[in-house]
């Protein structure tokens, strides 16, 4: 089972990642570097680790609790995963092909992909404030990762 330390963790390196990318994708001319694209599907790929990591291995745990409240964190964060995903793979189709970003109008790129980076962040602050704290407060989430 995952940890709190690690979701930690995947929590920094994809808020990282958005600083960095935040910065670059404003020059048009960084946008076409090979680093660049590097790191752009590098962030994308995180966050759907870290979204499936999440559905796999904390939601069910809330969806089966004793606590009212604790369920009905479990159905609300799983909606928004959903939700996140839908958005996401909108976005993706929109601007790349594969591995490659596809940017036509950089003006909207920079729109689509701060709203993205704004999405993501708001439920990485979502998490720390509500579910990471549930999960522990109901024992369903260890500090540290168990020792093998």
């Amino acid at each position: 089972m995952i940890s709190y330390m690690e979701l930690n963790e995947q929590n920094h390196k994809i808020t990282e990642l958005s600083n960095v990318l935040s910065y670059l994708i404003n020059e048009r001319s960084m946008c076409d570097t090979e680093v660049s694209c590097e790191l752009f599907f590098r962030y994308v790929e995180l966050v759907k680790e870290h979204l499936e990591t999440e559905e796999r291995e904390l939601y069910q745990l809330l969806l089966m609790d004793d606590d009212n409240d604790a369920r009905n964190t479990g159905r609300k964060f799983l909606s928004g995963s959903g939700e996140i995903k839908r958005v996401f793979g909108q976005y993706l189709k929109r601007w790349c092909k594969g591995k490659e970003l596809r940017i036509r109008d950089h003006e909207a790129f920079i729109r689509d992909t701060r709203e993205i980076f704004a999405l993501v962040i708001r439920r990485i602050d979502d998490e720390i404030v509500h579910l990471y704290p549930t999960l522990l407060n109901n024992g369903h989430l260890p500090m540290k990762a168990q020792a093998a």
